[in-house]
């Protein structure tokens, strides 16, 4: 099956009991047995559920993986991912990620004696002098957080693959629609579903796709045993918005583009970071390894925080919020939003301050959204 009939099939297919076309919401927490230990293949919701089951079979045959699992949210399924590790072991993670990785990564794991090394991954170079004899996790984004950058797949899965290490891609701004890690080498593939696969703003989750068996045992028992798992109603919320991300994608990719060229062209506007610009550094990479550009794009406004708090208050259709990868537009300033948690000092350092505002275009009417960008830049060259 293609993408877009996969989306709506793939795991999906009529209830056996009663013939539902939709996968019902199974929302029980217990399964009764016929004996003990002889059930139906289900025993307890935190195990394992039918609503559940249908979620991860479709997001992995999305992926192109063999196994897929549901948490609870984003972090839930990297932290699934990283209790593969112990201590001792090294992960080299790309500098600029989601704030809450990083948050993850140096204040929860790290204290457990799990280093990580975050390095420029947009140079190959630069993440293999980072590895080590320890390194045993390679961890990307791509296109990332906030500032889109791409970095090359295929060549990051060699490098880790040759020190004995795994690579893992966090997919969610892209999502299998415009990219597939596992093709292109990634051993393990991680989403926050709460974004564009989820698609609506009104759930939250996470996903770990992968084809390794032992390795998916080993996230599967971290999964039941600790127990970070979607009940059934998100589950049906995350599967419900599944089935329209071919068509959602197509309308968030045209309406960022629109988006980035109008911002480009702005006497207010220092840069803007979006894939699908020919002047991006990544853009012939992304054009490589991705069917589309996404509909994430970061703007630097020339007259750093006061000009993004103006443009950020102008906004009327853009929603003054966290997240992203919904059907509605949203505006955020990473700084003191999404990479709060990172010291002042660190947040400079990397480029995530001053005039940075991050957006997520939806798939409003592309005229409206434009306006509405038109007017706020205004308010800026008005100040």
């Amino acid at each position: 099956m293609r993408f877009a009939t996969a989306a709506i099939h793939a795991g999906q297919a009529a209830d056996s009991a009663t013939g539902a076309t939709i996968v019902p919401i199974y929302q029980t927490s217990t399964f009764t047995q016929k004996a003990p230990g002889e059930h139906l293949g289900y025993e307890y919701s935190r195990s394992g559920n039918p609503t559940r089951t249908a979620l991860e079979t479709a997001l992995a045959a999305l992926e192109g993986a063999t196994h897929g699992l549901a948490f609870a949210s984003g972090l839930a399924a990297e932290t699934g991912v990283l209790s593969l590790l112990r201590p001792g072991d090294h992960v080299v993670a790309a500098e600029d990620l989601y704030g809450g990785t990083i948050r993850l990564l140096r204040q929860v794991f790290e204290p457990m004696g799990i280093r990580t090394t975050f390095v420029d991954s947009t140079s190959v170079d630069s993440i293999r002098q980072a590895v080590t004899p320890s390194t045993r996790m390679l961890w990307l984004e791509s296109p990332s957080n906030p500032l889109l950058a791409i970095t090359d797949i295929e060549s990051a899965a060699v490098v880790a693959h040759e020190a004995g290490a795994l690579l893992v891609v966090d997919n969610t701004f892209a999502t299998p629609y415009l990219q597939r890690p596992i093709e292109l080498g990634a051993d393990i593939v991680v989403h926050s579903t709460t974004k564009y696969v989820g698609g609506h703003s009104d759930v939250v989750g996470g996903a770990v796709l992968l084809h390794d068996d032992a390795l998916r045992d080993s996230i599967a028992f971290y999964q039941n045993a600790a127990g970070g798992v979607p009940g059934p109603f998100d589950s049906w919320l995350v599967l419900r918005g599944l089935k329209t991300l071919a068509v959602r994608m197509r309308a968030h990719c045209e309406n960022a583009a629109a988006v980035a060229a109008l911002l480009g062209q702005s006497p207010v506007v220092d840069a803007v970071y979006y894939p699908g610009s020919p002047d991006h550094p990544g853009h012939d990479l992304a054009a490589r390894q991705m069917s589309g550009f996404g509909g994430m794009v970061s703007v630097r406004l020339a007259g750093g925080r006061d000009a993004a708090y103006t443009f950020l208050r102008a906004l009327t259709l853009f929603s003054l919020a966290e997240s992203l990868g919904g059907v509605e537009s949203l505006a955020s300033y990473p700084a003191e939003m999404t990479h709060a948690s990172l010291p002042v000092g660190e947040c400079e350092r990397r480029g995530i301050s001053g005039g940075l505002v991050r957006l997520s275009v939806g798939i409003e009417d592309t005229e409206d959204l434009l306006a509405d960008i038109a007017q706020a830049l205004e308010t800026i060259g008005h100040g």
